[in-house]
């Protein structure tokens, strides 16, 4: 049996007791409603949750542009230079540290309570993860790569774009996974803590009145989020991977021909 297959039969197994173990009475429908009557709370109340799964794509969507493209940047740059990457990184990596969520309401007090204060809560949740993944991994990237672009004339742009970035592609994907998870968890929690819109709101406001399938209704969204962003991930990796393969199988085949042609002719 495959790893797929098993992993499938997981998955069904465990849908199988979300909605027999509450039906059976196994497990009481107030800490666990049934899966039959989740999705039908989701669909009875479908209208206010396309609103608020809109509300929450969009403060992830901006989130993430600051978060993941910022940080790749501003890795990149701190990890392909010595100074500022012995200035930066020891205080990034202390920040890092830090839980980041009794923050949020100083950015309520500064931002107020619409999307402005989650957005920026999120964007640097996910924003340092993926700055340091990036900047650790700048520092593996061959010399002599970065070498032969400045003995080219390279700017420092063009050698963040045409070398850098893409020498370190499979770390800097790893730190876009870990920092795109956390700026949804951001969006999520922040909208859970003090908001009037978004699945985080709506599954707050019917936790306080014990609605146990609406509840569950808006983690199946949430969920549904993480496991899209994750495909999304898993994609641009397959990508990255046969670009770096084909890239490498020429390089190999120039080195392979060069010499042929330098061979005198027989």
């Amino acid at each position: 049996m495959s790893a797929a297959t098993l992993r499938r039969l997981i998955v069904i197994g465990l849908i199988a007791l979300w909605e027999i173990l509450p039906r059976a009475g196994l497990i009481p429908e107030l800490f666990l409603p049934s899966l039959s009557s989740t999705l039908a709370a989701g669909w009875n109340e479908a209208g206010e949750y396309g609103h608020a799964l809109a509300v929450t794509l969009y403060e992830v969507a901006i989130s993430m542009a600051f978060a993941c493209g910022g940080g790749i940047l501003l890795g990149a740059i701190v990890g392909s230079l010595p100074r500022p990457r012995i200035l930066i990184m020891p205080m990034v990596s202390s920040l890092y540290a830090v839980p980041l969520v009794i923050l949020y309401p100083v950015f309520t007090v500064w931002l107020g309570i619409g999307s402005e204060s989650k957005i920026a809560f999120a964007s640097i949740y996910g924003f340092l993860p993926t700055m340091l993944a990036t900047a650790a991994g700048i520092q593996t990237i061959d010399p002599q790569l970065l070498l032969a672009a400045r003995s080219m004339g390279a700017t420092l742009s063009q050698r963040l774009v045409r070398v850098i970035i893409p020498a370190a592609i499979p770390t800097v994907l790893s730190g876009l996974r870990v920092g795109g998870a956390l700026v949804i968890v951001g969006v999520v929690v922040s909208e859970m803590l003090i908001s009037s819109a978004g699945i985080g709101y709506l599954i707050s406001r019917y936790r306080t009145i014990l609605d146990s399938p609406h509840v569950f209704a808006g983690v199946l969204l949430v969920l549904a989020m993480a496991v899209a962003f994750n495909a999304a991930i898993k994609w641009i990796e397959r990508k990255a991977a046969i670009w770096q393969t084909g890239t490498r199988a020429g390089q190999e085949s120039a080195g392979e021909v060069a010499p042929a042609a330098l061979q005198p002719a027989t």
